[in-house]
């Protein structure tokens, strides 16, 4: 009898076309995984720090050269003297030759990233260097100073000549931007750095009233006398005075006339002629002055709101002021009342960032709002005003704020970053914005991401970098004992004297 209906005889067997097909579909889930892995992590490398391309002077083996933002080599270390570069998004580099220090000469030429001297109708090339309101060496980035082997003249960065090669002599006003002392047969005169001439040479000194260019100039004429002239060109004080002191508030001078010290205003009317020594400031209608070596506060018709009994005043906003007691600071309205009480060690007025910054005895600062409102409490590590954060170590940690002193994540600060710093049982390592961890924690000390996509990380006792990905670029190897700032491009570290702010492979 035959066995119908069965599908197999004897031992089950495998239905191959089935086998196949169960295969083929294994095979697409795998394939689909391992293309979104890829995905993924494409994406995920694919993230970098956009960096903007710039120039940076290097020093390596005693000698002196140029990289880029990216740590390429651009104008190898062959130099003997510093590489200045005036605008460092400009390949625009002074370089200087047979220097002699006790006569004060040198040759300086521009060269440009192979190498190529610019700008060669003249002798000399040179970078307008000034300095800034915390004395750091700042350059005109806008102008160039040239010599025709007889006379001094400016051009800009693209050689085109803004003043002719005509003075004895060319020099940026000391502190104050967009303003260059000329001297011509002796007597001075100031231009702009579109070589427009603000001033004629007609006087024997210029300086600035103040810091700020729009506060005018003071000039000495050949009689010795004094005057006012502002950046429009317009005489404000006549030159008649034996000093114009370097304060001004609301259109208000402090001028000495036949002997006397006075308060005047733009007409030249006196408005307070006695009942102080000096004035040291003017800020809207009021005067700090002192009498006896103290200082007080007198409204600009005389009357006298704060007797004269601290040991320092300092203006800050809306009629408040810092005030000096003893050894302690605090701070002061015009009516006397105390606003801060007189517990600091040191007090600023951070007027850009319009926050007040007030330093403890035990190291620690406390940072106030305009409310006089006590906000954080750390040690003041950094204030960057392009990114607009202060950075403070509080409890251990790092912590950053914005200029309302209200916290933020680094995150939140660096938002172009690729690897953000982190901490964990006292060890640093670094992670992505999504929080995933880049870096192992193995690190004893460690830096956020610097505008170079570097960050520098150190460990038993010395420091190395990482890239933008996490990758070592340099092995923990140098001490940089020396140095107060931790930064690196590539292999180069930067050099402990930040004024000068060039960076170096040495081992410092």
């Amino acid at each position: 009898m035959s066995n119908r209906g069965r599908r197999y005889d004897g031992e089950p067997k495998l239905n191959i076309k089935k086998v196949i097909a169960v295969l083929i579909i294994l095979a697409v889930i795998i394939m689909c995984v391992i293309l979104i892995y890829k995905f993924a992590t494409d994406e995920s490398s694919s993230e970098t720090k956009t960096v903007t391309n710039s120039y940076i002077t290097v020093f390596s083996e005693g000698k002196w050269g140029v990289i880029n933002s990216k740590g390429e080599t651009i104008i190898q270390p062959t130099y003997d003297d510093m590489i200045i570069i005036p605008d460092p998004t400009r390949a625009i580099f002074i370089v200087q030759s047979n220097v002699d220090l006790d006569a004060g000469t040198y040759n300086s030429k521009a060269i440009n990233d192979k190498g190529e001297e610019l700008f060669t109708s003249y002798q000399s090339v040179e970078a307008l260097q000034n300095v800034d309101s915390v004395n750091a060496i700042t350059y005109d980035t806008t102008a160039l100073k040239v010599y025709n082997g007889e006379k001094y003249g400016l051009i800009n960065f693209n050689g085109t000549e803004i003043l002719s090669p005509t003075y004895d002599s060319i020099t940026p006003l000391s502190g104050v931007r967009n303003s260059f002392v000329t001297v011509k047969d002796k007597l001075y005169g100031l231009v702009d750095n579109s070589g427009n001439v603000i001033i004629d040479n007609l006087y024997t000194e210029i300086t600035s009233l103040t810091d700020r260019y729009e506060d005018g100039y003071v000039v000495r004429d050949q009689n010795e006398n004094y005057g006012l002239i502002n950046y429009n060109k317009q005489q404000v004080l006549e030159c008649k005075y034996s000093e114009i002191k370097h304060v001004t508030g609301n259109n208000l001078y402090a001028v000495r006339e036949n002997g006397n010290l006075e308060l005047i205003n733009a007409s030249g009317d006196v408005l307070i002629g006695s009942g102080f020594d000096d004035i040291k400031s003017i800020d809207s209608n009021n005067v700090i002055f002192t009498r006896e070596n103290k200082y007080g506060i007198m409204a600009s018709d005389g009357t006298v709101l704060v007797e004269p009994t601290y040991d320092e005043l300092t203006y800050t906003f809306d009629g408040n002021y810092i005030a000096k007691n003893g050894d302690n600071y605090g701070i002061i309205d015009t009516s006397n009342q105390t606003k801060v009480d007189f517990t600091y060690s040191y007090i600023t007025y951070m007027s850009d960032e319009n926050f007040i910054e007030a330093d403890k005895e035990d190291s620690n600062t406390d940072l106030l709002d305009t409310s006089f409102n006590v906000k954080v409490t750390g040690i003041v590590s950094e204030i960057n005003t392009s990114k607009g954060y202060v950075k403070v170590r509080a409890d251990g940690e790092y912590k950053y704020y914005n200029f309302r002193l209200e916290e933020r994540t680094a995150q939140d600060i660096f938002t172009t970053n690729t690897l953000f710093l982190s901490r964990q049982n006292g060890k640093y390592g670094y992670v992505n914005k999504e929080g995933i961890v880049v870096v192992d924690y193995i690190y004893d000390d460690a830096t956020e991401q610097n505008d170079y996509g570097y960050v520098a990380v150190k460990q038993n006792g010395v420091w190395g970098a990482l890239d933008q990905n996490g990758n070592v670029i340099v092995t923990p190897s140098y001490e940089l004992t020396q140095n107060t700032v931790i930064s690196f491009i590539g292999k180069w570290h930067l050099a402990p004297d930040l004024n000068a702010n060039y960076y170096t492979d040495v081992n410092e």
